[in-house]
């Protein structure tokens, strides 16, 4: 395989791994992103993301993979693009495509390009508008294609590497093969469609990994007012091969960059063509409520949480990456405050910003120092490092030990042994 020169725009973390991993299979890759700071830190061998494997993977590739704020220079010697840029939710509820269209705006008179591949996720729909402005710059030759991605935080390079499937839709075939080819040796089948059927599976597969989240928080309540155990139940619901065991994790709920996004994106997606999603529209207010119904379950326990003092044990959306980004935390610490709590926070890796409501906590080094004093903890990131906590020393600091394991991370009959009142979801 010829190794091909890639231009990609946007340095987040769809950037970064894209680009790290197309240098990793061979090809010489530019990557432009507009923040001076970012382009600094990724020159100097510093990548501003945690992410596993990624930074030995930038390092091992620095003689194929260099940084920019030159869009030009970017696109100088580029045979491929790939649009990385942010897309977030503007003030109507739909996607803000404003970087994106900058992104086409700067390849007027790169006709020396091939193909132009949108990997930022975008509303169905887009890949025809960008088309028809690159014929109207004079890019009619050259190709378009979107090309979705499906990594996850804390895993992203193994998932762009070994993925379950590399979706391309084009508008011709010459374009889609220069895209699979682009891709040659990473371990994963190749489903090729039309550019707008490629736009709606990005959208369509994260609203419905949320939903089978959301599902299982509604089985899980179900469960507490039963009896029943949600363990069992969603255990032996996973072993159905036409359902699977993958994210039937009871817990507070999704956050993160994907799912929140992209599930009010399809919702308004559909609101747009007089279409209401109301499974949807369902999945995502059982979410939002899963937050809220842990602030009420310490509220049952402690009677009112006005002078609490309660742990929030992990702020990170997920275990294995530092994005705060819809973080369930930010809602619980927000309610804590509001109710009149003091809130003490701890988290490995995440680093909330100067603002509402985190300048109102506290942050501390470890678990044990974060209940010191504590009438409540809340296990709200399933960090391993939380299974290795001395809990015995924990409960005696605590002023009372009450914890709320909102992942389900520890063993109930072993914490009730220690001391704890102890609350999980969906378990007796």
């Amino acid at each position: 395989m010829v190794g091909r020169h890639v231009a990609v725009f946007g340095g987040g973390y769809i950037g970064l791994v894209t680009g790290a991993c197309l240098a990793e299979l061979g090809h010489r890759v530019v990557v432009r992103d507009i923040n001076p700071e970012k382009i600094q830190l990724l020159r100097s061998g510093d990548i501003p993301i945690y992410e596993p494997e990624l930074s030995d993977m930038i390092a091992r590739n620095k003689e194929r993979l260099t940084f920019t704020l030159d869009a030009q220079h970017a696109l100088h010697d580029a045979e491929i693009v790939y649009i990385c840029v942010d897309t977030p939710p503007s003030a109507s509820g739909d996607a803000d495509l404003s970087r994106v269209w900058a992104v086409v705006k700067s390849l007027a008179g790169a006709s020396h390009l091939r193909a132009v591949v949108m990997k930022s996720t975008v509303p169905v729909g887009t890949g025809t508008r960008v088309r028809a402005a690159m014929d109207a710059a004079g890019l009619a030759h050259v190709g378009y294609a979107s090309n979705p991605e499906f990594t996850a935080e804390g895993t992203a390079v193994n998932d762009f590497l070994h993925p379950d499937r590399i979706v391309i839709g084009a508008f011709d075939e010459p374009t889609a093969s220069l895209i699979q080819e682009l891709h040659h040796g990473v371990d994963g089948p190749v489903v090729v469609m039309d550019v707008l059927s490629a736009e709606m599976v990005k959208l369509a597969s994260n609203a419905l990994l949320a939903t089978k989240i959301s599902f299982i928080n509604e089985v899980a309540t179900l469960c507490e007012k039963t009896g029943a155990d949600v363990e069992h139940v969603a255990r032996a619901v996973g072993l159905d091969h036409r359902l699977g065991h993958h994210f039937l994790r009871p817990g507070i709920g999704w956050g993160g960059s994907c799912f929140p996004k992209d599930s009010e994106a399809l919702r308004q997606l559909a609101s747009n063509t007089g279409y209401h999603l109301q499974l949807l529209s369902a999945v995502i207010e059982v979410n939002n409520l899963q937050k809220r119904r842990a602030i009420q379950k310490l509220k049952d326990e402690l009677g009112t949480l006005a002078g609490a003092r309660v742990a929030l044990l992990g702020l990170t959306f997920k275990p294995g990456t530092d994005d705060m980004r819809e973080a369930p935390s930010t809602v619980l610490a927000a309610r804590l405050l509001a109710e009149g709590a003091e809130v003490r926070c701890w988290d490995p890796m995440g680093r909330p910003g100067a603002t509402e409501p985190w300048i109102s906590t506290s942050r501390h080094a470890t678990p044990e120092l974060a209940v010191e004093g504590a009438d409540a903890a809340i296990v709200v990131t399933e960090w391993p490092q939380l299974r290795e906590v001395d809990w015995a020393h924990a409960a005696s600091v605590m002023r009372r030990p009450v914890l709320f394991d909102g992942r389900n991370l520890l063993n109930p009959a072993d914490m009730r042994t220690l001391g704890f009142t102890y609350i999980s979801v969906g378990r007796p």
